[in-house]
């Protein structure tokens, strides 16, 4: 399946970015950085006030030099296939934000949600004002 420019960009950067994640805490973080800056996810995380901040998780001790990061596969891969299906599941022709938000969601959950919150909102504020414009949400 094909993916929208902005969805595409989404994951072009998560592929780069999550190479460097520490823990499954730092991941989360770093989708949510990427989808704050496209598509009509990227408009709403901005409009909600969700900031361009620095790559760390708040309030929680650093991971230890020699752990490794808790992965069991490419954490862009599974997240691209759960995108896929639930792009399928809707009938589209192709995978928007949305759909990798919704699998980020699945996929992080605590986690992606601590992200929000340390910026100031919540995965039902999101969800709300992207539901308010369903018609712009599909990019």
């Amino acid at each position: 399946m094909k993916f929208s420019e902005d969805a595409g960009i989404v994951v072009g950067l998560a592929g780069t970015a999550l190479a460097f994640a520490q823990s499954r805490e730092d991941e989360a973080e770093r989708w949510l950085r990427v989808l704050r800056m496209h598509g009509r996810v990227g408009e709403v995380l901005q409009a909600l006030g969700v900031p361009e901040a620095p790559l760390m998780t708040y309030a929680r001790p650093a991971p230890s030099p020699t752990a490794a990061p808790p992965r069991s596969g490419d954490p862009v891969d599974a997240i691209c296939r759960r995108a896929v299906r639930l792009a399928n599941a809707r009938g589209a022709d192709r995978v928007a934000t949305l759909d990798l938000l919704f699998a980020v969601l699945a996929t992080y959950g605590q986690a992606f949600d601590r992200a929000l919150y340390v910026r100031g909102t919540s995965r039902d504020e999101l969800l709300e004002r992207l539901g308010s414009a369903p018609d712009r949400a599909l990019r």
